[in-house]
């Protein structure tokens, strides 16, 4: 891969482009799915390719092939020049904020390759947890899954980069569903929608004890069954942290997308309320809130060494003591908030794809104290765990959140399990409404597999830290 990249560098050169760039990738993918006893699906998948972009006279041009002979790769990066020329004479002039040449290797450590794990021990391992959930009486359905993948990309660009990284992620979840009353509830673990992804080895999976939450998820979606329905008015709020992460995602990640913002994400993705007259001024939340975008840390789902523009991983500040400070930028658009470099927040989701502003790790920092200290300080609110459903309007100010069951709070004690809960608000309404964080004990990385965006579309893997935290006079909802 490293000479196809490099054969495409000398097509371009020979081809007198203002700048380029060339991304040959292969993508390994296996997941194993169950449904009660019986396997759901089974695939391994395998993508390989080279693209190209390139700027001529300040327009963008890309093309891309899966053919990776000689012949094939030219006329690729002929193409990508042909688009480039045809889009000059429509578009604005693009510059770039300039980047160093880098000549570097990234590589995520392993213990146990997760690709390499036989596919019956994964399915082993998911049987029994079905078994567990469907002993609980009530529960009519457990599903599993277990996912793994490995990148392996070499980037090259006019600049003099040339970069090598192999990127290996896994993740897994298990589901409990419960039937009765006309109705069904839900539970899962450690996380809805398929679980808890990591750039780990299987040892992640194996750490998160799927088999020994297995019973007590089952358990909770049968409760749920009978539990009253979650009280409507406004209540204090403490949200989980997987919550918690899915709130930051939605609420901030995304508004912080610079694109989205100047408007070139406006028929898909929507825009964003976060301004270029805010920046720096708007007060996003209270004193407590601090919010970064770091693709740095390690074994996080949207940690990398470099973006698909050459650019190095960087901790970015977006929220600092409340005020918003920072937007995810690339190459093109770092320039627009008077910015010398690019915060290295440009990615595609494949060889296939240009690359876009995309979240890194977008993290919530902690605060001080344990979920049992907010708990204890609450008089009477409401406990909210693990996400079920979300809205959220297209400039992302207006949102309504569900999660699986919350708790009410009493006195400073959880004293019933409640169905069907929903908190709404208005997004910097809400953060500047954030009284409590809790501390580093309680502070963990989430990973999100399927953030979509773009035309033709793209899902890209990212990642949130966040803790538990409390929130004042917060409307709540209950549906049904």
């Amino acid at each position: 891969m490293k000479g196809l990249v490099q054969l495409g560098l000398s097509v371009l050169s020979d081809l007198g482009v203002d700048y380029g760039e060339v991304r040959a990738e292969r993508r390994v993918e296996e997941e194993v799915a169950t449904k009660n006893r019986e396997v759901d699906s089974l695939s391994r998948r395998e993508s390989r390719g080279i693209g190209f972009r390139v700027l001529w006279k300040g327009a963008w041009g890309f093309a891309a092939t899966s053919d990776l002979s000689e012949a094939a790769i030219r006329r690729a990066a002929e193409q990508a020049v042909a688009v480039a020329r045809a889009t000059s004479r429509l578009s604005a002039p693009v510059e770039l904020v300039p980047e160093p040449a880098h000549q570097d290797t990234f590589r995520t450590p392993y213990a146990r390759d997760p690709l390499a794990v036989p596919v019956e021990e994964k399915l082993s391992l998911l049987f029994s947890c079905a078994e567990r959930m469907l002993a609980v009486d009530g529960v009519v359905m457990a599903k599993g899954s277990i996912s793994a993948w490995r990148v392996e990309k070499w980037f090259g660009n006019t600049d003099g980069s040339l970069i090598n990284q192999v990127i290996t992620s896994c993740g897994a979840g298990i589901e409990a569903y419960a039937a009765g009353k006309g109705e069904i509830q839900r539970r899962s673990y450690p996380n809805s929608f398929g679980g808890d992804f990591a750039n780990c080895g299987y040892e992640f999976i194996e750490n998160m004890d799927l088999l020994g939450n297995a019973e007590r998820i089952a358990e909770e979606a049968a409760g749920l069954v009978s539990a009253p329905v979650c009280p409507t008015g406004t209540f204090d709020i403490i949200i989980d942290g997987s919550q918690m992460a899915l709130q930051v995602h939605e609420s901030l990640g995304h508004p912080a997308e610079l694109d989205r913002v100047l408007g070139t994400e406006l028929s898909y993705a929507g825009g964003s309320f976060l301004t270029l007259d805010k920046l720096g001024k708007f007060r996003y939340g209270s004193e407590i809130v601090n919010i970064v975008a770091d693709a740095t840390v390690p074994g996080a789902l949207g940690s990398f060494g470099y973006d698909d523009e050459g650019v190095p991983a960087q901790r970015i500040d977006l929220v600092r003591e409340g005020i918003f400070c920072g937007y995810l930028t690339s190459r093109e658009t770092a320039g627009a908030v008077g910015l010398e470099r690019s915060g290295g927040a440009a990615r595609a989701s494949g060889w296939d794809r240009i690359p876009l502003i995309r979240m890194t790790n977008i993290n919530l920092l902690p605060g001080e104290g344990t979920l049992d200290d907010l708990i204890a300080d609450t008089e009477h609110g409401i406990y909210f765990e693990t996400n079920k459903s979300w809205s959220i309007d297209d400039r992302r100010v207006n949102f309504q959140f569900g999660t699986e069951l919350a708790w009410e709070i009493r006195g400073g004690r959880k004293v019933r399990m409640l169905k069907n809960p929903l908190y709404t608000g208005i997004t910097p309404k809400f953060w500047r409404s954030c009284v409590a964080i809790a501390g580093p004990e309680e502070w963990r990385m989430w990973g999100l597999p399927n953030c979509g965006k773009g035309q033709p579309g793209q899902v890209m893997q990212v990642g949130h830290g966040a803790a538990p935290a409390k929130f004042r006079g917060v409307k709540v909802l209950g549906a049904g």
